[in-house]
């Protein structure tokens, strides 16, 4: 098993869907990930334990999802030193995502969230891998591949359908 660098949150369980995505290129990838449930709303407590302590259990990376207001990203980035990946999901009580979006990007000075695309955790996941690839020449090897790969599928498509 490899050292879990990345750790995913998620707001609530029916974020898991879409957070699977970042874990499962994770996964592809070679890189270790926890994997859990933090609400910023519900679970202050635990909110601000993790935040806070994450960095000093090996964590180089955050990847939180979050629906409808979103706060749970942008109250990690506030209490941890770490880079921290949001992922607006589309929820239940949405507002077609962009409460989401716009809670995620809208960050003050001084407290940054790299956001990704609404339902985006793959592109997390790839991120957080290239952070992670700064200090991990294996990492950076699996991305190099991973990209080569999305050049050759490409191609394929491209001489398939050319005319």
């Amino acid at each position: 098993m490899e050292k879990i660098v990345v750790s995913i949150v998620m707001g609530s369980d029916s974020d898991l869907p879409i957070m699977e995505e970042a874990a499962k290129i994770l996964e592809q990838l070679g890189v270790g990930y926890e994997l859990d449930i933090v609400s910023a709303h519900r679970t202050p407590e635990k909110l601000f334990d993790y935040a806070k302590n994450a960095h000093t259990r090996g964590i180089q990376v955050i990847i939180a999802g979050a629906g409808g207001a979103a706060h749970l990203p942008g109250m990690i980035a506030s209490l941890s030193p770490l880079p921290v990946i949001g992922v607006p999901v589309k929820s239940s009580n949405s507002i077609d995502g962009w409460d989401s979006v716009l809670s995620i990007l809208q960050m003050p000075g001084g407290v940054p969230v790299a956001t990704v695309a609404l339902n985006g955790a793959k592109n997390a996941g790839i991120l957080a891998a290239q952070i992670v690839s700064t200090a991990s020449k294996e990492t950076q090897d699996a991305i190099i591949a991973y990209k080569q790969t999305l050049q050759e599928q490409v191609l394929e498509k491209s001489a398939r359908v050319r005319r």
